[in-house]
């Protein structure tokens, strides 16, 4: 048995456990505050929310953890209710997507844990003992674009399994060829920092493309984006893993504008991306003129350039190698 922890900031980390259980021969059951995928392929554990309520007191337990609040109920009962189900199942295996705090309890119970890599300043205290303690980090990007100023035991015991989304294995179709340039802004889950009236902005800055909006300011949300990926010259996006994981999939030519997030992880990948030509990159939002030439840089990409960072077998790389760490000699 594999438990994989699911963090709930975002969609981001259920697609990729979902893309990486479909795989796993091992049977998986997921660990979230979530609510589990209607195709979900094993059990699912839901846990209480560790938010809310009293004011939290030491979150970061003296800057060892990242939230580890003292007398907090909810952070207690979810901690209770990983331990029992810790306890009681025996994984052999425990992936934390992603908490140092679970991948410390697992390993206190006697659980190798994997740890799902992510770029950025992850050299505080806390991802060193979290890096530290995994028995492997598992890498959503190629090792032929590794994330710098790691220390080299980390990466000598990182999977790198190439970015992968749920979209792998879908064929992409061209965008219609009827002389209409077609551009699709596509935001997330997670927040972005974009205005409607800077959405206005661009479109009227450029007058020869049409605009699709899908999340954001004045998108409406898509569970299943294909279709419109597909149908798009250029896609704008932000650079969560897994929206550019998709972009890759449907091999559409594209601008990413990294959001603020913890630890700069955004923008590292968005530095990733533009040292190995893949995307165009802006840092910031570009001004109304900039635009024009921003699409046009773009639209000169070469889509199938993406087949290098997302092969299209990474969800089975990962279960894989997950199930071969499952399996090691002393897993029951």
């Amino acid at each position: 048995m594999i438990g994989y922890y699911v963090h709930h900031h975002g969609l981001g980390h259920l697609h990729r456990a979902l893309c990486i259980a479909r795989h796993a021969r091992s049977p998986v059951t997921g660990l979230s505050s979530l609510d589990p995928p209607p195709d979900w392929p094993g059990p699912w554990i839901s846990l209480p929310l560790d938010t809310g309520g009293p004011a939290a007191v030491d979150t970061r337990a003296q800057g060892r953890l990242h939230w580890a609040p003292l007398f907090h109920d909810g952070y207690a009962d979810r901690m209770s209710t990983l331990a029992g189900w810790l306890g009681r199942t025996r994984p052999t295996l425990l992936v934390s997507d992603v908490s140092v705090e679970v991948a410390c309890l697992a390993r206190l119970m006697g659980v190798p844990v994997v740890v799902a890599a992510m770029r950025g300043r992850r050299l505080d205290a806390a991802h060193r003992l979290g890096h530290d303690i995994a028995l492997r980090l598992l890498a959503p990007w190629p090792a032929t674009a590794p994330e710098p100023g790691w220390p080299s035991r980390w990466y000598d015991k990182t999977i790198y399994a190439s970015a992968f989304s749920r979209d792998d294995g879908r064929v992409p179709t061209p965008p219609p060829r009827d002389g209409t340039r077609r551009v699709l802004l596509m935001l997330g889950a997670g927040g972005s920092g974009i205005t409607f009236e800077q959405v206005r902005a661009a479109r009227a800055a450029t007058p020869d493309w049409q605009w699709d909006l899908l999340g954001g300011p004045g998108g409406a949300w898509s569970a299943d984006p294909w279709t419109r990926i597909c149908a798009a010259d250029v896609v704008i996006t932000h650079g969560g893993q897994n929206a550019v994981a998709e972009c890759a999939a449907a091999r559409r030519p594209t601008v990413v504008l990294p959001q603020e997030r913890p630890y700069g992880e955004q923008h590292a990948t968005g530095r990733a991306l533009r040292e190995a030509g893949l995307a165009v990159v802006r840092e910031h939002w570009p001004d109304p003129p900039q635009w024009p030439s921003v699409l046009a840089e773009a639209a000169a990409l070469d889509g199938d350039a993406w087949s290098g960072w997302a092969p299209g077998d990474g969800a089975r790389r990962a279960a894989r190698a997950l199930d071969a760490l499952a399996a090691m000699p002393g897993a029951s």
